[in-house]
């Protein structure tokens, strides 16, 4: 697909990951709508950032993504504020650092969170986006899921659960949408200057990259790039993509 004009919604895209995502997009001439929850300056200052740096349109829009309600005025606001809606790229996430052998600390009231957002919330917005997609016949979505999903690691039982889920969805998806709509995933391993990382234990960040073939995490621009292709491509749906520096294989 050609990107130039197109118009995507990122989701988390006032994060670590989520703003290298909406510039990677917006360098290939892509308007980006910046969904955040609650972090609106932030938002907006990415925001202007994007139309300074790059020359395209894009905007702030807060939206709690386990609100089936807000989801669907959120695509229709996307779609009056910039035209259409091309992509989707479901990058926003939660997680609670809890030992996997601490089954009493994994409460019903974590589980429920972690699976509202990294799981529920995706597969809410992309029912929300399918109709516009498939009426201009043709659109991309990319879930940004975790190597937690293809191993049994990561912050919590909760969190790889609900990565694995989103990587099967993934697959359900690609197969639903098609063929107007690719769906396509990218695995990231442990990356660098996230909330995400943020929460996680310092011996679980130091083990991570210690384990992996390159001794590193894994690279956030990698990741962006990566996103891109999956958008860009024609005959690819359905795949996970895995960026770890080499730790988990699949």
């Amino acid at each position: 697909m050609d990107l130039k004009g197109k118009v995507a919604l990122v989701t988390g895209g006032n994060g670590g990951l989520g703003q290298r995502i909406c510039h990677a997009l917006a360098r290939e001439g892509v308007h980006v709508a910046v969904m955040y929850a609650q972090s609106r300056d932030q938002a907006e200052e990415v925001a202007r950032d994007l139309v300074a740096r790059h020359q395209v349109d894009a905007a702030a829009f807060r939206c709690d993504i386990t609100d089936a309600v807000a989801l669907a005025t959120l695509v229709d606001a996307v779609t009056r504020r910039l035209g259409r809606l091309d992509i989707l790229v479901n990058d926003a996430a939660y997680n609670k650092a809890i030992p996997f052998a601490d089954l009493e600390g994994l409460t019903a009231e974590a589980w429920d969170r972690i699976m509202a957002v990294n799981l529920t919330g995706p597969m809410r917005l992309i029912k929300a986006v399918a109709p516009v997609m498939q009426a201009q016949g043709q659109g991309r979505i990319v879930n940004i899921a975790s190597v937690a999903g293809l191993h049994p690691v990561g912050s919590s039982i909760a969190y790889a659960v609900s990565k694995a889920g989103l990587i099967h969805l993934t697959r359900c998806m690609a197969v639903a949408l098609a063929p107007e709509t690719l769906v396509n995933c990218v695995a990231p391993g442990l990356l660098d200057g996230t909330r995400a990382t943020a929460n996680l234990r310092p011996e679980m960040i130091e083990r991570s990259a210690a384990t992996s073939l390159l001794k590193k995490p894994a690279d956030k621009d990698d990741c962006a790039d990566m996103v891109v292709t999956l958008c860009r491509t024609g005959t690819m749906t359905g795949q996970t993509m895995v960026i770890d520096s080499g730790r988990v294989f699949h």
